[in-house]
């Protein structure tokens, strides 16, 4: 990372383009990058759309996605598996498989593989929060990647906007609300409550287990009718309590999905976005020299 420079007031043009980063017979997957046009090398993100583990698609961030890249970051925006016809982890494994991707062909996109970071919006946050949690459950990493085997999912950081970091607290929040679309996606990818507790970031840290822990943004609206705050905020505390640094922000009367829309609030969740990766950049670069 040594040649790595990034400040996030700088302003770049966009070039977007759309590859496969998986194929699986005659399925594949695509990513589109955001490129930054300019020398070189930037640092890469991976986005992880939100959708209730059910639905939504790699454009859902283009907002976020477009403002991170103009200042000089290639995001790689995914699209993965989704129930119902793929339950959980399939979601996570794609993620796993997408970081390692991005890190082994960094060069072709003008990268520094030593640098990316990922965000999670909504179920998104979840899923990502989960790989980087575990970046080498063999569940996780089970796709290979071939003449890569050396290479992890272990990030830098993440940006974590409107996260269901409890899916199970969520599912109880959703049946005693009357969401029955929310109850309905997380069934559909859960497929029962053994599951949500095993794949939930919030009792994976109350249990204890041993994990990463790279350093965290989470972004939260309080007028979000999809996350109850009490989610966000002991997510806050266990994350600390476990060693990990995580700022958490939150922004009054923003609705569920608030920096996609363009404003005020939008704009400047953007921008203690694109300070925190910079902070976490400067640091990562101090320690490798």
């Amino acid at each position: 990372m040594a040649n790595l420079k990034y400040n996030p007031s700088a302003r770049f043009d966009v070039e977007t383009s759309d590859v496969v980063y998986r194929q699986d017979g005659n399925t594949s997957w695509q990513a589109t990058i955001y490129q930054p046009k300019g020398e070189g090398p930037f640092p890469g993100l991976l986005d992880v759309h939100g959708g209730a583990w059910n639905r939504g698609d790699r454009a859902a961030d283009l907002v976020m996605n477009q403002a991170l890249a103009a200042s000089g970051i290639v995001v790689a925006a995914i699209d993965f598996r989704l129930a119902p016809d793929h339950a959980y982890p399939a979601q996570v494994v794609d993620t796993n498989y997408a970081i390692r991707w991005f890190k082994a062909h960094a060069q072709d996109f003008n990268v520094d593989s030593q640098s990316i970071g990922a965000m999670g919006c909504s179920s998104g946050g979840h899923t990502v929060m989960l790989s980087a949690m575990r970046p080498n459950d063999s569940r996780y990493a089970a796709l290979p990647l071939p003449e890569h085997g050396q290479v992890d999912a272990s990030l830098q950081y993440l940006l974590c906007c409107w996260p269901v970091l409890d899916p199970y607290a969520r599912y109880v929040y959703a049946k005693g609300a009357g969401e029955v679309r929310l109850q309905e996606s997380s069934e559909a990818y859960f497929l029962n409550d053994e599951t949500m507790h095993e794949g939930n970031c919030q009792e994976i840290l109350e249990r204890g287990e041993e994990v990463k822990l790279p350093p965290t943004i989470l972004i939260q609206g309080t007028n979000d009718s999809n996350v109850p705050l009490s989610i966000p905020q002991r997510f806050d505390e266990a994350y600390r309590n476990a060693g990990g640094h995580l700022e958490l922000e939150m922004f009054q009367d923003m609705v569920h999905g608030f920096g996609n829309i363009p404003g005020p609030e939008s704009n400047r969740a953007i921008e203690l976005m694109k300070g925190f990766i910079a902070r976490q950049l400067s640091r990562a670069t101090a320690a490798a020299v």
